[in-house]
């Protein structure tokens, strides 16, 4: 019998915000001790740049075919499995001497962010029975990932002032193991009739991971290899992406059925999605640099910095509810991503005329990932059949992660490219200052123009809709229009 309450699925609840809270904590605590990374390993800016974008790269490549085996073998199962390499990989850390040791042990991690993260979202929309419950349940789930990401620099720099920095994955051990007693407890294991029985696309995962990795390769290879290796990764992901809409569309069972991705309503919501993954990940990259490096700051100073960011992300939980009711979930959705797009732009265009301008760039994109990442995901599951659950989650997420993943790509990309010598030497000479500056800018401006181009196509989009205020019919596994908007409890 569904839980009637919170309350009564406070065990499956705790465990599935223990998943989440890995995700953003993971992503926003290792940003801040980036610096001390690379002079303690002696890095290049090339391979700090890889210690986050190997865990995105695995992370954004992987969760689709983990989300199908999922909805195939159960969610339940793979979400355990996943925590279990986690806590595992996190506990790796302490033996870890070398830039690439720490590059593999991130990579391990992402695999196992793959293997939970979606399905975080997919069991507390079918936990419950009543709409208004789901919602509930994953605002909650959400409230305490961002939590996480709003207080993961603080923490992280304090940290850093008396621990070393490997304590910063440490901690995802404990997380590891309350999420993994929340699951057993509060979720029952999965039954035949809340799967699907078709078969995993095994070519079809492999052709979409394959597309990722080399999209999210090819900028990092043009600097650290010269053009022809650029090139070759870029025609390579063209011709995987190629290969795996081909096979999608003629595949008696697809990994992703393309017929769902492109209602408006779906579609509109991932480009968000993607819009506020590409800002935020390029601009908490290039606020941890400028802190610490352009302007001198440490590890504790700067988690000071970051404060704005902290205070909007856990006190704007209070207005998210009264602002969609307010606007819709349409206009709250476009109102928000540009928000988040609006916090870049300033902080790239006035980063340099005082710290005032970097604490309205946070805050402007803390205030509108906090709405975003709610409404866009609920709009995504709304549009999928109810078999569909973990693999629509793993699409919400592949598209934050790829584009947290090329936001941060980019940004390394461009300073490796413009900045001469060590980004993380001690002291800057007057015309490296200059440089970082310079590439800041231009790193900036074009993921601003790149995540304002996604929301003008998402808008767009949603307003051709003929309803889009309605739940969406989608085509089910049969083929036939299938109502999305009341997945049964199973799984």
């Amino acid at each position: 019998m569904a839980p009637t309450s919170l309350r009564q699925a406070w065990p499956a609840l705790t465990g599935l915000a223990a998943v989440f809270l890995f995700e953003m904590l993971d992503n926003s605590i290792l940003t801040v001790a980036l610096p001390t990374i690379g002079r303690d390993l002696h890095t290049s800016t090339v391979a700090l740049q890889w210690v986050t974008g190997a865990y995105s790269v695995a992370f954004g490549g992987l969760m689709l075919a983990f989300g199908a085996v999922a909805d195939r073998f159960g969610r339940r199962r793979v979400m355990l499995a996943g925590l279990t390499l986690l806590g595992a990989a996190s506990l790796a850390t302490v033996l870890v001497t070398t830039a690439g040791q720490l590059i593999a042990v991130r990579a391990v991690m992402g695999v196992a962010a793959a293997m939970t993260t979606p399905g975080s979202a997919a069991l507390a929309f079918r936990l419950f029975d009543d709409d208004r419950l789901r919602v509930r349940a994953m605002t909650l789930i959400s409230t305490v990932g961002l939590a996480g990401l709003a207080v993961g620099p603080s923490l992280g720099g304090f940290v850093l002032a008396a621990l070393p920095w490997q304590t910063l994955l440490l901690v995802n051990a404990p997380i590891a193991v309350l999420a993994i007693v929340g699951v057993r407890a509060g979720i029952a294991p999965d039954t035949p009739a809340g799967l699907h029985r078709d078969p995993v696309d095994v070519p079809g995962a492999v052709l979409g991971t394959a597309t990722i990795v080399l999209t999210l390769l090819a900028p990092t290879l043009f600097v650290e290899d010269g053009p022809r290796a650029g090139w070759a990764a870029t025609v390579g992901a063209v011709a995987a992406a190629t290969l795996f809409v081909v096979r999608e569309r003629t595949a008696r069972h697809p990994l992703l059925d393309l017929r769902l991705v492109a209602h408006p309503l779906v579609s509109s919501g991932l480009a968000y999605k993607a819009a506020a993954g590409l800002a935020t990940a390029g601009l908490g990259y290039m606020v941890t640099l400028d802190l610490q490096l352009g302007r001198g700051w440490t590890p504790a100073h700067a988690a000071l910095g970051m404060l704005p960011q902290v205070a909007v992300l856990i006190a704007g939980g209070l207005f998210v509810d009264p602002f969609v009711r307010r606007v819709g979930l349409e206009r709250a959705a476009w109102i928000s991503a540009t928000s988040v797009v609006a916090g870049l732009a300033v902080f790239t265009l006035l980063h340099g005329a005082g710290y005032v301008f970097v604490a309205a760039a946070l805050v402007l994109v803390a205030a509108g990932l906090r709405v975003v990442g709610v409404v866009a995901g609920v709009n995504v599951l709304r549009g999928l059949p109810p078999e569909r659950t973990t693999i629509g989650a793993a699409l919400t997420d592949t598209a934050t992660e790829v584009t947290s993943g090329a936001g941060i790509a980019v940004t390394g990309t461009i300073l490796a490219a413009l900045f001469t010598g060590t980004i993380t030497a001690p002291h800057w000479s007057a015309a490296q200052t200059a440089q970082f500056d310079g590439a800041v800018t231009v790193a900036g401006l074009t993921l601003t123009t790149a995540a304002a181009a996604l929301v003008g196509w998402a808008l767009l989009r949603t307003r051709r809709a003929a309803t889009p205020s309605a739940p969406p019919r989608s085509a089910g596994a049969s083929g036939q229009p299938a109502h999305a908007s009341g997945p049964s409890r199973n799984g």
